[in-house]
């Protein structure tokens, strides 16, 4: 952790430092109080599309797709994945494989299980 330095400091009220957490949580979080921490995913639709093609009508189907996920301390990591790994609770790409309907699909889908095990998740398309 780095704290600001002295002249920058001062200007907080009461003596108060502000300090930078890099990379991890500034706390021990290993602890199975903290799981709903670690539960939390993050998948990234970089873009999903599939499109009819050429003569024969061939259907072309491209995606990029990464999971965002944490770690014991907080740690965020990227990788990747496929569609077949989204949530049921995504929406958007509902006729994915189907013969071959125009699909162009962007999206962040984030969920959840909180500190009493319940599910939640948020979608935003862009």
């Amino acid at each position: 952790m780095l704290s600001l330095d002295a002249d920058r400091s001062r200007d907080l009220p009461n003596g108060l430092a502000l300090l930078l957490a890099q990379d991890r949580a500034d706390i021990d979080i290993s602890g199975p109080e903290f799981n709903f921490v670690r539960s939390i995913r993050v998948y990234d639709v970089r873009y999903a599309r599939q499109h009819e093609s050429g003569r024969d009508g061939d259907c072309n189907r491209t995606a990029a797709v990464r999971l965002g996920t944490y770690g014991v301390q907080g740690d965020f990591a990227w990788a990747p994945t496929s569609l077949t790994a989204l949530p049921e609770a995504h929406v958007g790409l509902e006729r994915w494989g189907e013969h071959c309907p125009g699909i162009f699909h962007r999206s962040v889908f984030v969920d959840w299980r909180d500190y009493e095990g319940n599910y939640g998740y948020e979608q935003v398309n862009y």
